[in-house]
């Protein structure tokens, strides 16, 4: 019981924390490392899957992975950029499951040039971050985990690192096939920086998520709330001549819903979508398949392949792959 009160706590105190998205710098903490979760519209938190990518969106769903798991995964990003990473999970008794993940954001190849634009060679700039995760079951429903990362950004001659911890706990009936997650992610500092006097904010994040079975229909439905600390018009985007938008489009701002469709027990089709992006994308021009995702997914006993399909900029859309087994 102490255990449970302790991550209730851990959850509520920093609500207060979060500092403005604007000024955030490491945002490749915001893309999905799970193909599931960027189908349902890329931000979700509560369904349940025995896939060891469900870590980085909520520390918590790692008691529901298989000991003795790996996962990989693979995203196409904008302008041939490369988001990958790597997880491996392992259970201690029937309470205990521990992770360690990496990430790698790669941007491909740019040249490097001077103040006259001269042409000096060439550079790679990429993002890494390093995580270990931790979930505990403290009871037959519930689960409580902590992610700590590293975060370190190479771009040419220049390098910055961060550090922060990912919060996360889950109710789960299987019974009444019934999810309920809180998470608070990217809660930390940054500890070394591009310019002597340079400061940045990491993304800070609260979220809550819901995923709901539907009796006597293979269909869940999946609705999370994002963003909960901001809630002011200027973290959004704002119509041209307007300082100010009313508390409807804040709301919807903060909210993402998502359905799989369960045809069989192995198999799985996911559809999202998010609110926010589809307004900035069509507000910067995209109308075509904004705030839309969509994916699918087989899971075996040992083995899990998922897929998904979603737009984070006007001209590009991106396409991700989940691998993963149990050993």
């Amino acid at each position: 019981m102490k255990i449970r009160h302790l991550l209730l706590c851990s959850l509520i105190f920093p609500l207060a924390a979060g500092a403005q998205e604007s000024s955030s710098q490491y945002n490749v903490l915001k893309l999905p490392a799970s193909s599931h979760a960027a189908a349902l519209g890329g931000d979700n938190i509560s369904a349940i899957e025995d896939a060891p990518a469900v870590g980085w969106s909520n520390p918590a769903l790692l008691s529901g992975v298989s000991d003795n798991s790996i996962g990989l995964d693979l995203m196409t990003y904008n302008s041939g950029s490369l988001f990958m990473g790597a997880q491996y999970v392992k259970a201690f008794g029937s309470r205990h499951t521990a992770s360690i993940m990496a990430q790698m954001l790669s941007y491909g190849s740019m040249d490097e040039t001077d103040e006259n634009g001269t042409v000096l060679g060439t550079f790679s700039p990429k993002d890494i971050v390093f995580g270990l995760g931790y979930s505990y079951l403290l009871s037959s429903h519930w689960a409580g985990g902590a992610t700590l990362k590293t975060i370190n950004q190479s771009y040419g001659g220049y390098s910055s690192m961060a550090l922060s911890v990912d919060l996360g706990l889950n109710y789960y009936d299987e019974g009444k096939d019934l999810s309920v997650s809180a998470t608070l992610r990217n809660v930390g500092m940054q500890v070394k920086s591009f310019y002597t006097n340079q400061k940045a904010h990491l993304p800070f994040v609260a979220q809550v998520g819901v995923t709901k079975g539907i009796e006597h229909l293979p269909i869940r439905l999946n609705l999370t709330l994002t963003d909960l600390t901001r809630w002011k018009s200027s973290y959004y985007y704002l119509p041209e001549g307007k300082d100010e938008i009313g508390f409807g489009r804040k709301f919807l701002n903060h909210v993402i819903v998502g359905i799989d469709v369960l045809p069989t027990d192995y198999l799985y089709f996911s559809a999202g979508y998010n609110l926010r992006r589809a307004y900035e994308l069509k507000s910067a021009g995209s109308s075509k398949m904004a705030g839309l995702c969509f994916g699918g997914g087989l899971h075996l006993k040992k083995f899990k392949f998922g897929a998904s399909y979603a737009k984070y900029h006007v001209g590009n859309a991106s396409l991700q792959f989940n691998l993963a087994y149990s050993l």
